[in-house]
């Protein structure tokens, strides 16, 4: 490897800004869903719940909006940004796994190919995670986009959709109401497994950049802060 390195301008604004809009969002979103799910446990009474829903579902509005500007960025926007860069989907991805296998020190302006697998199972998890609670939003607390949906479909009247609240049964059908439950189930579990995935991913993400610093020694986590790593200034590494 060429000892001379060169600070290279790496990571652009929108992906750093994403990356840290995601980090604090997720937090939140996971210590106030923990506290929901575990609300009998810790007493929280019917009114706080309602609360703490909202505030959840906000939180999660900004995750949501986010997420789908990074989608979108995947397929416009320039080099670094692109899916075809990120994700393990480009030609020839096999080779370069084989290849990072056979010499791990080497240094990547993008992501390496573990890190390509890592960003696609964390985008799988957070995009689960994101249509899922969009749906059970509507479902719980009646909240856009799909809220007023499903507050017309268990309405004895209407006309007064606005007075249907959470945990009433205030103008609600009892057999209807009971049928969106019975919708809401499966929905519940696939919110609730894709939590799980990305407890499990989080970590691993965290130690997986530890081990790649260590190795490559080009400033991955201050390259999320100012978008720069100290990369070879003659180097056969990949352009991802």
């Amino acid at each position: 490897m060429n000892k001379t390195r060169t600070l290279t301008y790496v990571w652009p604004k929108s992906i750093r800004l994403f990356h840290w809009i995601n980090v604090i969002t997720i937090s939140l979103l996971i210590v106030i869903g923990l506290i929901i799910f575990n609300g009998k446990t810790l007493g929280v009474t019917v009114d706080a719940k309602i609360m703490l829903k909202t505030i959840h579902v906000t939180i999660g509005y900004i995750f949501a909006i986010n997420l789908i500007i990074r989608l979108v960025m995947g397929f416009i926007g320039s080099s670094n940004d692109m899916w075809s860069q990120t994700l393990p989907f480009m030609k020839g991805y096999k080779k370069e796994l084989t290849k990072f296998r056979r010499s791990p020190k080497q240094v990547y302006k993008g992501h390496n190919p573990i890190g390509k697998l890592m960003v696609l199972a964390l985008l799988i998890a957070m995009t689960i995670q994101m249509a899922t609670g969009l749906i059970l939003a509507g479902t719980d607390i009646y909240y856009p986009p799909l809220g007023q949906h499903f507050a017309k479909s268990i309405a004895l009247d209407e006309t007064q959709l606005d007075v249907i609240e959470p945990y009433s049964k205030v103008n609600v059908d009892d057999e209807r109401y009971k049928q969106l439950k019975e919708f809401r189930s499966p929905i519940i579990t696939a919110h609730v497994y894709a939590f799980y995935a990305l407890v499990i991913l989080i970590p691993l993400h965290i130690l997986g950049v530890i081990v790649a610093e260590r190795r490559e020694k080009s400033g991955l986590v201050s390259a999320m802060i100012n978008g720069y790593k100290f990369l070879p200034e003659k180097s056969n590494n990949h352009k991802t």
